[in-house]
């Protein structure tokens, strides 16, 4: 077990994992948590609370918080919890100050690159050729409150090396966390980036008074959407029947904590787009991972009609409801196509 741990971000998730490794039973590793902003850091020491973030969460004592990135460079495990779009900027910026230690992040989504012939990829293409050291990815149907509550969680662990994905996964398990290893780490990240595109899609459907039976449908369809991408981008469709693919996609279809859930009710209510982020407080995945994933889908030719409706209603002005009359008008296939 590493004996130092720096977590680099100090939002919900982030401070959740701090608490989690602060607490669990066993060997305790020196928990450092990084904040970008020193009046954030200088808050949470003065109140041993995330008061913006992650509320009415008490911060054990022995989690270090600090604002000094060379602080959290010297340790000999990093976790990356930014959103998605700063995770490579992040990395960059570790990586000159001279870290050197296994990167895994908890970031959902896409990254953008000119590197990559869609302008769009996974953060392990880019990253997994620029960090020195083994890289990966932690995710399953984990909110944080939950988590930092020691609410039981399950989670997967996927990365570069298998021996990686084993320690990470051996570290986070505790008495209420469980934690897989898989070597699929295109289908851990794609199944962690596109649940956030069909949450809106499922939050649009209830706001409108669809139903059960039409939420299930597009858990259903989505899912199968899902798996195309998923295959395109080098990974494997059973990944998706596990806690990365499935249990995310339910839990953020379907729980009221569900920030992407959250931005489709609005929507259905008719309430502009940029306002309701506003009001959220927090970064939506799902918003930039509909943008990418609608360019990934006609780089590689996909029939992702789902992805697709939702994209149009955030960057078209279609309506959610006219979104979805759309797929109901849509010629059947053979389902499992």
């Amino acid at each position: 077990m590493p004996g130092t741990i720096a977590i680099l971000g100090a939002g919900a998730w982030g401070t959740a994992l701090a608490v989690h490794l602060a607490t669990r039973s066993g060997a305790h590793p020196r928990v450092i948590l990084w904040a970008r902003r020193r009046e954030h850091a200088a808050e949470m020491n003065r109140a041993r609370e995330n008061v913006r973030y992650l509320p009415e969460v008490r911060l054990p004592g022995s989690v270090e918080v600090t604002a000094d990135p060379h602080v959290a460079a010297r340790a000999e495990l990093l976790f990356a919890a930014p959103p998605i779009a700063s995770l490579v900027a992040l990395a960059d910026e570790m990586r000159e100050i001279g870290a050197e230690a296994p990167l895994v992040w908890l970031s959902k989504g896409f990254v953008a690159s000119g590197d990559l012939p869609a302008g769009f990829g996974l953060a392990h293409q880019i990253l997994a050729k620029r960090w020195g050291r083994p890289v990966g990815v932690v995710s399953g149907p984990s909110f944080a409150d939950e988590v930092a509550r020691g609410l039981p969680t399950a989670l997967t662990v996927a990365a570069t090396k298998r021996s990686l994905a084993r320690d990470v996964a051996q570290l986070l398990r505790g008495e209420t966390l469980r934690a897989y290893e898989t070597d699929d780490l295109p289908g851990v990240e794609v199944g962690g980036a596109i649940k956030n595109v069909l949450a809106i899609a499922a939050g649009a459907s209830d706001g409108l008074g669809f139903g059960d039976n039409a939420r299930a449908a597009l858990i259903t369809r989505g899912l199968a959407e899902t798996g195309r991408l998923l295959e395109a981008l080098g990974g494997r469709r059973e990944s998706l029947m596990g806690l990365s693919g499935l249990g995310d996609l339910v839990l953020t279809c379907t729980g009221d904590l569900s920030r992407n859930r959250r931005v489709g009710l609005a929507l259905s209510r008719g309430e502009n787009l940029g306002s309701t982020l506003a009001k959220l407080g927090h970064v939506a995945e799902g918003v930039a991972a509909a943008k990418a994933a609608h360019a990934l889908a006609a780089h590689h030719e996909l029939d992702m009609p789902i992805t697709d409706a939702v994209f149009r209603v955030l960057y078209e002005n279609v309506s959610p409801r006219a979104a979805v009359e759309a797929l109901l008008a849509r010629e059947p296939k053979p389902e499992m196509e």
